[in-house]
């Protein structure tokens, strides 16, 4: 048998041992959703940086620098920003908070920050996460199908189809405790081989005589003036996303001390740092070692370099740690969106009572359909990941990114003023992502969050007087 296959089942059932495992210590909505508030330092930031990073950062990132050059770099620099300005200005105050709350999701936050019964926020917040994280989890998914295409033949539809059920499966089974354990260890496998993968390329490069092809022009995308400055905000912007990804800041609100934040904040920007580098120096020389018209697709690229450069068996490995950047972001956003519908929705708005055991049951129910929602999207969705991960990063960072600011940093802030950040953040996205114009003219991911940040500061002026009703 392959040895490449042998080391991805093994992984695959280490998986699924742990869903069986946090299924016994999984009992009540709130264990299901945020862990009970007990994860430790160490396995909350990896956690946090596993399903923060995906399917984009192994296959999407590498892709795009093999195909547009240098000016990825501003990509990278945008994210390791971002990265360690959400962990200094949000984490802690939003651990905090949200315990003062009994909140367990950011819809649930963002309502009740200001006051229990303000229940419009709650169903926004809702139904922006199900809208975006449709798209997102079926890009995960996708990933999935096309890394097992490559590596083992397998056809995209049954590899949708593996990475889907494992998913699914672990995810219903421990909740909160299954996701960040399996991502303690996917993060693991990501850093190994994105650190690994690009040293083992360049020693070939070096070898081999090999010429990387990429002129320094390429650092600001082969262009001059204004289309040069838009392609460096662009990467940079990146950035932004990171003060609202709801899959991510449940991590913040996870951990058992808020005190020890700083060490997770440490380790977290001590993984991302060679994490994003490693993704791109993966692009940088497979410039060099793939020849032209080799790949049919570009995001098929670290997978080849795996399987030319390294024994099979480390192969396997290290493909693994794909499949691990995917599932450790899926199964992430899988549970915030069934958590949107089964706390935010069924439980609060809806005002059912029901036992902690049928409010779990509902819980695992709902996941079970919202995997299967993000399934049939992936395999009628023909859009690169890097694509559609960049529009929902976008619509979600500016959806509750300034929402999330405003509420822990301004005091004046009004219930109206976060209602229109996030509705302007959304739409905003829907709309200029879709016209190639603008979007090319200036990436959404700045204006859809400007706009945001507008509507929240003048609404909230404005309703002062209003602000308690």
């Amino acid at each position: 048998m392959d040895p490449v296959l042998i080391g991805f089942f093994i992984y695959l059932v280490i998986l699924l041992v742990i869903g069986i495992w946090t299924y016994r210590l999984t009992k009540t909505q709130e264990d299901f959703i945020i862990a009970g508030r007990r994860l430790n330092p160490v396995v909350t930031a990896f956690s946090e940086r596993a399903s923060g990073e995906s399917s984009w950062l192994l296959l999407g990132l590498p892709a795009m620098v093999f195909t547009a050059g240098l000016i990825e770099l501003w990509t990278v620099i945008g994210c390791i920003c971002g990265i360690i300005a959400a962990w200094f200005v949000i984490a802690k105050d939003l651990r905090v908070k949200t315990e003062k709350l009994d909140a367990i999701t950011l819809p649930g936050f963002l309502s009740r920050n200001f006051g229990q019964e303000n229940k419009v926020n709650e169903i926004i917040a809702t139904f922006i996460i199900i809208f975006f994280y449709s798209l997102y989890v079926s890009a995960q998914f996708n990933g999935a199908g096309k890394t097992l295409h490559t590596t083992f033949g397998i056809p995209h539809f049954n590899g949708i189809m593996i990475g889907a059920l494992v998913i699914v499966f672990y995810t219903l089974m421990g909740g909160f405790l299954a996701v960040a354990w399996t991502d303690f260890l996917q993060a693991i496998l990501m850093i190994i081989t994105l650190v690994g993968l690009p040293i083992v390329g360049f020693i070939a490069v070096l070898k081999g005589g090999y010429n990387i092809d990429f002129t320094l022009s390429s650092l600001f995308g082969n262009q001059t003036g204004w289309p040069a400055i838009a392609g460096i905000i662009g990467g940079l912007s990146w950035g932004l996303g990171y003060f609202g990804q709801p899959h991510t800041i449940v991590r913040y609100m996870s951990i058992k001390d808020p005190e020890k934040i700083r060490i997770s904040r440490n380790i977290a920007i001590a993984w991302s740092i060679p994490a994003f580098f490693g993704a791109f120096f993966i692009g940088v020389v497979g410039k060099g070692l793939v020849p032209a018209g080799t790949l049919t697709d570009s995001e098929f690229l670290m997978p080849y370099l795996a399987t030319t450069l390294l024994p099979l068996w480390l192969a396997g490995i290290l493909i693994s740690g794909a499949i691990a950047a995917m599932m450790s972001t899926a199964d992430s956003q899988l549970l915030v969106a069934s958590a949107a519908l089964s706390e935010d929705v069924y439980h609060n708005i809806f005002r059912r009572k029901i036992s902690e055991k049928m409010q779990l049951m509902a819980s695992r129910i709902i996941t079970l359909l919202v995997g299967a929602s993000a399934f049939i999207l992936a395999i009628k969705s023909e859009k690169l990941i890097y694509t559609m991960v960049s529009y929902a990063w976008s619509g979600l960072g500016a959806s509750f990114g300034p929402a999330i600011l405003f509420s822990l940093k301004w005091k004046k802030t009004t219930k109206y003023g976060v209602m229109t950040g996030m509705l302007t953040g959304a739409i905003s996205t829907i709309i200029w992502a879709n016209i190639e114009k603008l979007d090319n003219f200036i990436t959404v991911r700045v204006v859809s969050f400007a706009l945001a940040t507008v509507a929240i500061i003048a609404t909230s002026l404005l309703t002062q007087k209003n602000k308690n009703i």
